[in-house]
């Protein structure tokens, strides 16, 4: 099934035509609000330090770094920016500073939404179906930034496993892994040289330590919905309040983002009204907390790979949800 069929009868091309418009100074907004924010946070944990008080700034300056990453994502789809070239350049100063490389970044992700859902094509399922154990060292970052890592490495080294990169996109892979690498060496050796910690205490080590607050986002998309072509029901949405979304950059309208990427993640709440709340229906939508406590409950029963494929298994139990008061479905 073709991603147009799956959206078809959604939404009308002329609302849609308008909502896909972009906006340089929208996105100016949201990118400058973000980096301010960092750049205070990151005064502020200065500050701080050697204090009790600096721990909650550390923690909020990693999250904060860590939600970059919904920029990059929205950067790769060339929706942040009108004009291109900017999504290309931060897109790549984000991706250096996550230690996510923006071209590999960009082939995953687009398997990801070309393919969703569907297992070793999707570039998120290029992986073992989730055990608690090893959902927990996900949901951690332990186990988020070994592969990452990883991955760096073997690029680095030429290797490219990956069957959802294309053979000419390999050299492009290898080639902005090394000098991915070849920057944070120039980092290294400056520090090393200047005898300064600073690397480490205001970008490493909050990024690394938090990256459990933006797992929250990245396991709750997908997790426990069918494996089918239909975006209405393969991808979930948020709950949640507006300061979360501006963390998120809109991207808890997870669902109306899966339907029609090409829309700015400004105008993703003005979309999710027209495509849902205006016909009276909502996708599978849950809070972060409730997600959570619904996925260990069931990986604590099975494995991922013991629940069906072709239905949901982590659902929402309020009544707001579509499918009403839910449980937790089994095979069989």
């Amino acid at each position: 099934m073709t991603v147009a069929t799956r959206r078809a009868g959604l939404i009308d091309r002329e609302r849609l035509r308008r909502l896909s418009r972009k906006s340089d100074l929208r996105g100016w907004l949201q990118a400058g609000s973000h980096f301010a924010a960092i750049a205070l946070s990151g005064t502020l944990l200065y500050r701080l330090w050697g204090t009790w008080f600096a721990a909650p700034a550390f923690i909020v300056h990693g999250v904060l770094i860590n939600f970059l990453y919904a920029g990059q994502h929205e950067l790769s789809h060339s929706t942040v920016f009108r004009t291109r070239w900017l999504n290309l350049v931060f897109g790549r100063l984000i991706g250096f500073i996550l230690i996510t490389p923006r071209d590999a970044d960009r082939i995953q992700h687009f398997a990801h939404h070309r393919w969703t859902q569907r297992w070793r094509e999707d570039g998120e399922l290029h992986r073992r179906p989730f055990t608690l154990a090893s959902y927990l060292l996900r949901l951690s970052g332990v186990e988020y930034w070994r592969a990452n890592f990883a991955a760096l490495a073997l690029y680095a080294v030429g290797r490219v496993r990956e069957p959802y990169v294309a053979a000419d996109e390999r050299p492009v892979v290898i080639r902005e892994a090394r000098w991915h690498l070849l920057g944070y060496a120039g980092l290294a050796a400056g520090a090393l040289a200047l005898r300064s910690w600073a690397p480490v205490a205001f970008w490493l080590a909050p990024m690394l330590l938090t990256k459990a607050a933006h797992q929250l986002q990245n396991t709750i998309e997908h997790l426990g919905l069918p494996h089918l072509d239909d975006v209405v029901v393969n991808t979930r949405s948020v709950r949640t309040n507006a300061l979360i979304r501006w963390l998120g950059w809109n991207m808890q309208h997870h669902t109306a983002h899966h339907a029609f990427p090409s829309v700015p993640f400004h105008r993703l709440p003005a979309l999710h009204r027209a495509i849902f709340t205006e016909r009276g229906m909502e996708p599978p939508t849950m809070t972060y907390l409730g997600f959570q406590a619904a996925v260990i409950r069931a990986l604590a029963r099975r494995g991922e790979a013991d629940w069906p494929d072709d239905r949901a298994w982590i659902v929402a139990s309020d009544k707001r949800s579509p499918a009403g008061r839910a449980t937790i479905g089994a095979r069989g």
